[in-house]
């Protein structure tokens, strides 16, 4: 849509400089550097996209595809939200009704199928930035394309050891889409909750469940508490996503 725009605007600049000279000749000159202009900007809105990748991405064969990021959510973190009775709490965006989405502060007697439970770091990490670093950790060894998922590679946002909070964004090769992850200190004092979420479509075919498991076994591995996303416990998630 950005393209499109940009391109017309060229062609209303140059109407707007066919309106003074209205002469034939003037006419075909204008059109002329109109399309010229629209492929100009059509390179620079391309280029755009190309340096926005990730540097990890496993190749550069699908470059050249529209991309399909969808909007990054303004109200991640850790927040104070309202379940469906209208009571707050403290906790990570909410998951909508969608099958492509898990989240540890959704209520599991409200929301059972994206809710996971929290992860809880080992009793031989002292402090929740010592946790946080081993999470930190683990999440820049993730291997993009793993599981045929998030070839588009990865980076994290932001992170912050002494609050506890890890954000990071994870791209599908071909079409660009972007899923945002998080990972909060919230709710005791080895307590990691956790969310992860794709921005645009219904259904996920898998994705998010396969992420977060593949970072709760690296997790698990210096002794975390770190369960995942158990297919059996979601059970229309599995269905619909048609995964096992």
């Amino acid at each position: 849509y950005q393209q499109h725009s940009l391109t017309q605007m060229s062609l209303t600049n140059e109407n707007d400089t066919v309106n003074v000279d209205n002469t034939p000749q003037n006419n075909v000159f204008s059109r002329r550097d109109a399309l010229v202009k629209g492929a100009f900007f059509s390179f620079v809105v391309a280029t755009s996209q190309s340096a926005n990748a990730f540097d990890n991405k496993i190749s550069n064969k699908y470059d050249d595809r529209p991309k399909r990021k969808g909007p990054q959510p303004k109200d991640l973190g850790i927040a104070t939200r309202k379940d469906m009775i209208g009571e707050e709490y403290q906790g990570l965006k909410p998951c909508g009704p969608a099958p492509n989405c898990f989240c540890s502060t959704d209520s599991i007697e409200d929301d059972p199928e994206h809710n996971i439970p929290a992860w809880t770091w080992p009793a031989d990490v002292k402090s929740k930035e010592e946790a946080f670093i081993q999470l930190q950790d683990v999440v820049n060894s993730y291997k993009p394309g793993q599981g045929n998922i998030d070839g588009g590679g990865f980076k994290i946002i932001k992170f912050d050891s002494s609050s506890g909070y890890l954000y990071a964004q994870f791209e599908a090769l071909k079409n660009g889409y972007i899923d945002d992850v998080e990972f909060a200190a919230m709710g005791g004092d080895n307590i990691v909750q956790v969310r992860s979420s794709s921005r645009v479509g219904y259904l996920d075919f898998g994705v998010n469940a396969k992420r977060l498991n593949y970072i709760a076994k690296g997790l698990r591995a210096k002794g975390w508490d770190a369960t995942g996303v158990d297919f059996k416990v979601h059970p229309d998630y599995a269905m619909q996503n048609q995964v096992q």
